[in-house]
C-alpha cells in the first residue's frame, strides 16, 4: 500500500500552517532582520520544535497532552509569558535614539545558538501545536500504518518547516529588505512588538 498521498497531504497542510502569520513567523523574521545567520538559526529552532511535537503526535502523546488540562494550561501560560517578554523587549528598544540603527531587540547581541534557543522556545511553548499535530495525524494517517510511515511523517513535517522558515530567513535578510528595514526600523519594531504582546495577551486569556 502506498502512503505517498497521505504524506503529500500532511506536507500541504504543514506548509499552509507554516505560511500563516503567527509567533513562529515573527521569531524568524525578527532575527533575520538582524543578520542572516540568526534568522536561519531561529528557523532551525522552530523546525526542531515542530519535529518534537510531530514525534509526540506520532506516538499518540500529542492528543494525550492536549487533553491534560493542567499541562496544556502550563504550556499556554509559559507561551503567553514568553511572547509578552519578547514583545515588551522589542517595544522598549524603541526608546533608543532614532538615529541609532540597532538590530531588532529579538535578535540583538545574540549568536546562532541563542537564536536557535529562542526559535525552539517559541515553538515548544505553543500549546496549540500538540492538538494540531495530533488531530492532523489522526485524520490523515491510517490507524495501523507501519513504523516507517511514522518516521517519514516526522521527516516530512521537519523538512517542510525548515525549508519554509529558512526561505523566510533568507528573504528577510536580503540587502533590499535590510535597506528598507533600516529606513523604517522604529515603525516596524513597533508593529512587531505590538503584535507579539497582542499574541501573548490573547494566549493568556484563552481558555
Amino acid at each position: 500500500m502506498s502512503f505517498l498521498p497521505q504524506l503529500a497531504a500532511i506536507a500541504g497542510v504543514m506548509l499552509l500552517a507554516c505560511a500563516s502569520p503567527g509567533p513562529d513567523m515573527l521569531a524568524v523574521t525578527s532575527h533575520a532582520f538582524a543578520r542572516r545567520r540568526a534568522g536561519l538559526a531561529a528557523a532551525a529552532g522552530i523546525a526542531t520544535s515542530h519535529a518534537l511535537w510531530a514525534t509526540l503526535a506520532v506516538f499518540g502523546l500529542g492528543l494525550i497532552l492536549a487533553r491534560l488540562a493542567w499541562l496544556y494550561e502550563g504550556i499556554r501560560i509559559a507561551g503567553a509569558v514568553y511572547l509578552l517578554y519578547l514583545g515588551a523587549k522589542t517595544l522598549m528598544s524603541l526608546r533608543q535614539s532614532s538615529g541609532t540603527m540597532a538590530a531588532p531587540a529579538a535578535a540583538k547581541s545574540t549568536g546562532g545558538a541563542h537564536s536557535y534557543r529562542r526559535g525552539l522556545l517559541v515553538g515548544l511553548t505553543n500549546p496549540k501545536a500538540a492538538a494540531f499535530f495530533g488531530s492532523l495525524f489522526v485524520t490523515l494517517l491510517p490507524a495501523h500504518a507501519p513504523m516507517w510511515v511514522h518516521g517519514a511523517t516526522v521527516v516530512t513535517v521537519a523538512s517542510v518547516s525548515i525549508c519554509w522558515f529558512s526561505a523566510m530567513a533568507l528573504l528577510f535578510s536580503t540587502s533590499s529588505v535590510q535597506r528598507g528595514y533600516r529606513k523604517l526600523r522604529r515603525p516596524v519594531d513597533a508593529v512587531m512588538g505590538s503584535v507579539l504582546v497582542a499574541l501573548g495577551a490573547r494566549l493568556a486569556l484563552e481558555h
